[in-house]
């Protein structure tokens, strides 16, 4: 057993993120779902969508939800499920974090919460650009 992923996002966010990684790795070894939230969305549904999807991907290991923006309503939706479900929740996802996640399918989900984090940290850099002469 693994610990399932849930990326709730902004529309097209999570689609888009998760088919890259797949197409980078080949791959996907963790089980993975997505919510993505309209702007105009009812938030009922799309709250009762992501809760049948913690439902189905905790098989024991827990849950990790990732979230684009911390504060804004994908993100308020997931901080819902923090003190009912088994899960943790970090906000900023980014193609780096996703990637590294799924690179340590093995992980408990305690260790993947903190490769997350540095993945998505460590996938930020401020890049020195230099012109090329010509």
């Amino acid at each position: 057993m693994s610990v399932g992923i849930l990326l709730i996002t902004h529309e097209n966010i999570a689609s888009s993120l998760l088919e890259t990684a797949g197409k980078m790795l080949d791959t996907c070894p963790l089980t993975v779902h997505t919510v993505e939230v309209p702007l105009d969305a009812p938030l009922d549904d799309i709250t009762s969508q992501a809760a049948d999807y913690l439902n189905n991907l905790d098989t024991g290991n827990g849950v990790l939800i990732l979230t684009d923006i911390y504060g804004s309503t994908p993100s308020n939706i997931a901080k819902q499920f923090c003190g009912t479900f088994n899960c943790k929740l970090i906000a900023g996802l980014n193609l780096p974090m996703l990637v590294r996640i799924l690179n340590y399918p093995d992980l408990n989900m305690e260790s993947l919460a903190l490769k997350a984090v540095s993945g998505g940290h460590d996938g930020i850099l401020l890049c020195e650009c230099q012109e090329e002469p010509y």
